[in-house]
């Protein structure tokens, strides 16, 4: 029993999704301290106000606190910008300059016509249809 857990731990998928999820948690810091201490005042200086999580609004003595949600929607705007710009852009220009000099399989010309026969053979060959006779 021990045995299994310890294969299941060790396994590579679960290693790199731990490390992924303290990654992601050290980034989800810096993206919310960029987005509290720089994006927040900077849209602030535009709106007129320093933070948002104090706006609210009141309909029949219910709260309703709408200026988190707009701090909170701004960070996951940032986060996800900062993902695509910095990890998936990147990725995606590199997988293009590896892919530079391949031809996408639509592409290619189609075979010659001995390529063709030779193919057509090779499967008869395969099923048996042109075994010699006894």
């Amino acid at each position: 029993m021990l045995k299994g857990f310890r294969e299941f731990v060790l396994r590579g998928n679960v290693v790199d999704l731990a490390v992924a999820v303290v990654i992601g948690a050290a980034f989800g810091a810096v993206i919310k301290a960029l987005v509290a201490d720089i994006l927040t005042p900077l849209i602030a200086a535009l709106v007129g106000k320093p933070d948002f999580s104090a706006l609210k609004f009141t309909i029949n003595h219910s709260t309703f606190l709408y200026g988190d949600l707009i701090n909170n929607l701004i960070t996951f705007l940032a986060v996800a910008a900062a993902v695509y710009f910095f990890v998936v852009l990147p990725l995606n220009r590199l997988a293009a300059r590896r892919a530079r000099g391949q031809v996408p399989s639509d592409e290619l010309p189609p075979p010659a016509p001995e390529v063709l026969l030779l193919t057509e053979i090779r499967d008869l060959l395969s099923k048996g249809a042109m075994a010699p006779p006894d």
